[in-house]
């Protein structure tokens, strides 16, 4: 069994223009709709997400800010 290279960590935040983003959301959405890998680029780092991926979102309020987040979490070696 071939060993998956190990990752760096990374965090990174990328800001699109609400057109681009509407559009990646369509996409994600007819991905899970379909039971289908959703595949996107960010930052310049290609991801790939299975259609196990797990999808939560997350609510966070500061004393001058609100955040929404949606997420997708999975194992690496999914």
């Amino acid at each position: 069994m071939a060993r998956r290279k190990t990752l760096p960590k990374r965090d990174v935040e990328k800001d699109y223009p609400a057109s681009q983003f509407v559009a990646k959301l369509r996409r994600l959405a007819d991905c899970i709709e379909e039971g289908k890998r959703f595949r996107i680029q960010i930052a310049g780092e290609r991801i790939s997400v299975p259609p196990t991926a797990r999808i939560n979102l997350e609510h966070e309020r500061g004393k001058s800010e609100e955040e929404v987040e949606f997420q997708l979490t999975w194992k690496l070696n999914e």
